[in-house]
């Protein structure tokens, strides 16, 4: 049988190599949770870059748009500034 010295010594070792094997198993985790988020942050910058360039290409084609006919790109924003005011004081 076991003394209360011998089972406390065990229980220490126990949680010593528990403190261990989490440690090991967390810093494991850390490092794929922190690849996972840097390759995120890769494709997620990719994705932007290119959202700024579509961007960029349909701004440059509608200032195009509207230096080719003023007047109906000022009735289009008229227009849709009454539809917005209309929605608006339903709401």
């Amino acid at each position: 049988m076991m003394t209360s010295t011998e089972f406390r010594d065990e229980l220490l070792a126990l949680r010593a190599d528990a403190a261990r094997l989490l440690g090991t198993a967390g810093d494991e985790m850390l490092k794929a949770s922190r690849e996972r988020a840097d390759a995120f942050a890769e494709q997620l910058k990719s994705t932007l870059d290119e959202l700024g360039q579509n961007l960029e290409r349909e701004e440059k084609q509608i200032e195009r748009l509207v230096a080719e006919r003023p007047i109906a790109a000022l009735a289009c924003a008229f227009a849709v500034g009454i539809v917005v005011g209309i929605a608006l004081r339903r709401i």
